[in-house]
């Protein structure tokens, strides 16, 4: 079994008395108790250590707990931390109300019930303890993710590399040999001399799958001349291979994006575009690239298909189960600290992407 990890409960009261008894009843939990004297100490508390339960005086000199909960709630670490107010004096629906109103978990009245007043610290802590532990588990995974891209694009490459270097040159000599053979043809009979022939076809169409599985895995273009002359090409053999009509609109303004932006985007624009031409029926689709007022930068691939089948963009939009391509582009964009968006009806389907672009890749 894993270790407990502990988590700091602040009790805050003027009364030093009262501190005394909250820290014997809630010791027997096995947290770590802190205890403030003042508003002003419980916030330097809260800004220096991960608060889980706060369990607070509602009248207080300087800064009581009402105005103290107001403060919590303005700071964005502290919207969600669990407050439990305490009150000998406020006891009225109308300042349980202002509790409430102020994020309060629970509202306690004196005297205090120390079983009550420890099974519900208690639940509280555990909540803060579960959701911190979810939290390191999905920064885990979210790493994990992004090595698990950054090796599969690497991968992507280096198969590419062997298939241009290797397996190339082998059907490139192939070829010359068989032309050599072809020559001679008249040597040798019809039947034979035929199948050179057919040899060469063959070899040629091989040399042709070879150059585009190549290209798909990883474009030689994109490490050379960026990211908007390679999409524009791959567009353009897309259209040639698929006979849809793909209209490209890129801002002339965006130069050089860093390496992982620019292998990102292209994956997401060719997951797009084989979707087009799997699933939707469309004979036309756009890719439109252009940076946004607001310093991020916009993909977006729309065609005129038939769209994703309504019981599929349910499934979606309950955070079910979205298919390998699409769950991949978001996991890419997720990682470059961007929004994926999916907006699809019967009158076709619209993918986009919004990345920040911090100042990168704007100008030459």
């Amino acid at each position: 079994m894993t270790e407990r990890h502990k988590v700091n409960i602040l009790m805050v009261d003027d009364q030093p008395g009262k501190l005394l008894t909250y820290e014997t009843i809630l010791e027997e939990l096995g947290e770590n108790l802190i205890q403030a004297h003042t508003g002003r100490e419980a916030l330097d508390f809260l800004l220096k250590t991960d608060i889980a339960v706060v369990l607070m005086d509602v009248s207080m000199p300087e800064i009581d707990g009402f105005e103290l909960a107001d403060m919590m709630r303005q700071h964005p670490r502290f919207q969600k931390t669990a407050i439990i107010f305490i009150s000998a004096v406020y006891l009225s629906d109308l300042d349980r109300l202002k509790g409430y109103q102020r994020g309060a978990v629970d509202y306690i009245s004196v005297p205090i019930i120390p079983e009550l007043l420890r099974a519900k610290v208690s639940l509280f802590a555990d909540l803060h303890r579960k959701t911190r532990q979810l939290e390191s588990l999905n920064q885990e995974l979210h790493a994990l993710s992004a090595r698990l891209i950054a090796a599969q694009d690497e991968e992507r490459r280096r198969i590419a590399r062997d298939l241009h270097d290797s397996v190339g040159q082998y059907v490139a000599a192939l070829s010359m040999n068989n032309g050599l053979a072809i020559r001679e043809a008249d040597k040798i009979s019809p039947e034979a001399a035929n199948a050179l022939r057919q040899n060469s076809g063959l070899v040629e169409q091989l040399s042709k799958e070879i150059r585009t599985i190549s290209h798909l895995l990883h474009p030689p273009l994109l490490d050379e001349i960026g990211l908007m002359p390679a999409i524009k090409m791959f567009a353009d053999g897309f259209s040639d291979r698929s006979k849809v009509q793909v209209e490209v609109d890129l801002s002339p303004e965006l130069g050089r994006l860093p390496p992982n932006v620019e292998i990102s985007i292209f994956r997401i624009v060719q997951e797009c575009l084989t979707n087009v031409y799997r699933h939707s029926g469309s004979e036309k689709a756009k890719i439109t690239i252009h940076p946004s007022d607001r310093n991020l930068l916009t993909v977006e691939v729309c065609d005129e298909g038939k769209g994703i089948p309504l019981e599929n963009r349910l499934s979606m939009s309950l955070g079910k189960s979205q298919g390998v391509g699409l769950s991949g582009m978001r996991e890419r964009v997720r990682e470059l600290g961007g929004t994926f968006e999916v907006r699809s009806s019967n009158k076709g389907t619209t993918v986009i992407a919004s990345l920040p672009l911090n100042g990168a890749g704007k100008g030459g």
